[in-house]
Formats: structure tokens, sequence, C-alpha cells
């Protein structure tokens, strides 16, 4: 892996700036391994990447503790047996594209009292997992890499200097500051790694508006929806759990998280109409299966279902909702499911925030809990086939093709001003 920077790299790219970047070597970092059943952004990333340039996806290293527990967790229990059975860690997982699993263990760094002490063990954390990477780059031949971190503070934190990839890449996608068990150390962290970055991008204009306040080579590059699921030309059969169900159903899909949603709207909505069915299909946090709103008949909790049956439940809705709160985890936080209620034609009421901008001219938005019966009331009364057509063609713009596109755009533009510099 050459660590220097050449300038003629960039020189190809400018050329052919109005294009894919085409030939690279491409590194991923992440919070989510490849092998999460759950969808992720990196994800699609990749395999949109994978078309025009070779692409390494690096699962997360494990921690030491969860590796030696008798029991671990189901969710990373291949990459445990893995390790102990000396499999083969580099896998093809399509062409042009590799998933890798790091041999080497971390220690836990959040717990630590001080983000001084959390620099020194994560240094050493960051060490071990360049070590791994630059040997999964050999052995596919990889050189002169480009790194996209997908929102990794910690594990990515010093990859820049330990890899000197050509073009250093921070996404960012959440706003792990505002969560409680994060906020500590990554609220001194993430704009620190958003300054020495080459390059940030983000999935909605907030992020890039805040990335941009520390470091001028931040850009919005939009949002991708997987639509062969959300697809509204395929006709669903009524699923059995609301097949009896009478009257509007006013739904939401997605994990029920009480730190994004704001169970007063769910009630709200459900106090206002009795004949209103508010359908809830997601796994229960704590806070949620303890609350009140299973005591409301018209409020059905119907829990987590696999991915494949949830554009079935959206067919079927009459009104889609997404009951956030408004705070500093939901206030930039782009809404995917809003791109697959659209797809599918929905009318759709949402909590008004910053990245719900651009789907203003598309949705109906509530600046308090107690909007959401009125404005339901609206989207049911003025739902019309045209009115579906528009929501479509709007979600359909949402491309993992045309989000790629845009990063494209914004590496040749970093790299004309360092050319240039």
């Amino acid at each position: 892996m050459n660590p220097a920077f050449h300038k003629t790299d960039y020189l190809h790219i400018e050329q052919d700036r109005h294009g894919p970047i085409r030939g690279r070597d491409i590194v991923i970092i992440g919070l989510q391994p490849w092998y999460f059943p759950t969808g992720c952004n990196a994800k699609n990333m990749a395999q949109e990447l994978a078309l025009h340039n070779r692409v390494l996806y690096v699962n997360f290293q494990l921690k030491r503790k969860a590796y030696l527990s008798k029991n671990p967790d189901s969710k990373i229990e291949d990459h445990v047996n893995i390790l102990k059975e000396g499999r083969p860690r580099l896998r093809e997982i399509s062409n042009n594209l590799w998933e890798y699993y790091p041999k080497t263990l971390v220690e836990s760094v959040n717990w630590l009292p001080t983000t001084g002490s959390l620099r020194v063990v994560n240094y050493l954390n960051n060490r071990r997992f360049a070590k791994d990477i630059r040997e999964a780059a050999a052995e596919l031949g990889f050189s002169d890499i480009i790194l996209l971190n997908d929102n990794d503070i910690y594990n990515g934190f010093y990859l820049k200097q330990l890899l000197r990839p050509s073009l250093y890449i921070y996404y960012m996608r959440d706003f792990l500051q505002g969560y409680t068990y994060w906020k500590k150390h990554t609220s001194v962290l993430e704009p620190e790694l958003i300054k020495k970055s080459d390059l940030v991008v983000a999935n909605s204009q907030y992020y890039a508006e805040y990335s941009q306040s520390i470091n001028p080579r931040s850009y919005y590059i939009g949002q991708g929806c997987s639509f062969e699921h959300f697809d509204h030309t395929k006709k669903f059969a009524v699923p059995e759990d609301i097949s009896r169900t009478n009257g509007p159903l006013i739904g939401y899909i997605g994990a029920l998280d009480s730190a994004r949603l704001d169970l007063r709207i769910i009630e709200a909505i459900a106090r206002a109409e009795p004949s209103w069915k508010v359908v809830m299909v997601g796994p229960e946090d704590e806070v949620f299966r303890q609350s009140s709103l299973h005591q409301l008949e018209n409020v059905l909790f119907l829990g987590g279902k696999p991915f494949a049956q949830l554009p079935a439940y959206v067919q079927h809705f009459d009104v889609c909702i997404n009951p956030q709160l408004s705070n500093e985890i939901t206030r930039g936080n782009y809404p995917l499911k809003i791109d697959e209620y659209l797809a599918m034609g929905k009318p759709v009421v949402a909590t008004r925030t910053g990245a719900m901008k651009i789907f203003e001219s598309q949705t109906y938005l509530a600046n308090e809990p107690s909007d959401y019966p009125a404005l339901i009331r609206k989207a049911l009364l003025e739902n019309s086939p045209g009115l579906e057509r528009e929501r479509i063609a709007f979600a359909q713009s949402h491309t993992w093709e045309n989000c790629i596109a845009e990063l494209y755009k914004a590496i040749s533009v970093v790299s004309k001003q360092k050319i240039n510099s």
C-alpha cells in the first residue's frame, strides 16, 4: 500500500469528474459489519462503488470480552468461530467486492473516565485495526487506497495517520453525540475527526451544514433507497395480523426506540379517533413495552417483522407516520422510512425536523404532537391517484446511483482543491 499522496491520482479523477471514479481501490469501515442481516447505507454504497472500483468492506473488530464469552452474542457468533477455527477471513461477496473479518481484538473504550485515557487505548486499538486492514489490502493487491469511514468515530479516528490513504472520507449519517452512551467522548472526538478528514460527506443537509462549520470540504450527497423491495407495482397480500382490522390504518414501520419516537404523538392519534387503528410494526424498547399505550384498544403492537414483509404492511396502511421526537438525535437524521413510504405512494405525516426539509412538498409535517390528528384527517381526505404518482416519482429520485454520483462529484471537487493548494 503506497502511503504517499500522488497528484496524478487527483488529476485522473478531475478529468473524469462528470462520471464515475474508476479503477480505484476503496476500503470501507463502519459501525455495522456486512454479516448483520439488517440494511445499512455503507453496504449499499459498497455495492454501487464496486460497479467501477474494487471495494474491501472491513467488519468491525471484536471486543476481547465478547470474543472470550462462553455464550457470544448470536450476531457475532460466526465472526468468533471464524477466528477460533482459523477459517479464511476474506470472503468475496460479488464481483469487485470483498468482506473481511479482522483477527485482532480490541479493548472497550467508551467506559473510560476521561477522553485523554480513551485516546491512549483507542490509539492502540487503531494500530491493531490498521495492521489487519494492511494485511487484507495486501492479499487483494490493493494500493493507494481511498478510505471511507461510515460514522465510526472510535475505530476510524487514527486511520488517516496510520494507513495514509490517498483520500480519507468521513461519512456522517447519524449524530452519536446526541446519545447519552456516546456523548461524553464523541462530542470531543467527532469534531476533531471531521476537521482532519480530507472530505466529509453527509446523507442529510443538516449534517452537511454542521460538518461544513468545522471543515469546508463537507458536502451533502443525499440518500439512496432500495426500491426493489418497496415496489408499488407489486400486489402484496394483507398481512394476517391486520387482515381483520376495520377502520383506517395509521401505520409505522421501524424500531420503537423511545430516544427517537414521541409516545405522546401515538397517544394523541389514538385518542383523537377511536375508529383509527394505529399499527406499530417493529421491536419495542423497554420504555415502549412498559408504556400505557398497550392499554389503548386501537393501538396495535405487532413486533418486529422480517424486512421482506414490511412492504406488505406499508401497502395496506392508509396513512404512514413517523412520530419522531425533535431532539439532537433526530434533528438531522435522514428518515429512510419516508422514502419507503412515499415509494409505495402513501400519504405521510411526520414531525418537522431539519432533515425533513427536502420532503416538505410531499408530506404533512407536524410541529407539535397535537398537530398529528388534523394532518392525518387532511391526508386521508386529500389522497388521490395523482398525488400517489407524485410521491412515487419523488421517492424514486433518491437512488443509490444518484447518491454515489454526488460522492464522485465531491471527490472531484476536493481533488481540484488539493491540486491548487
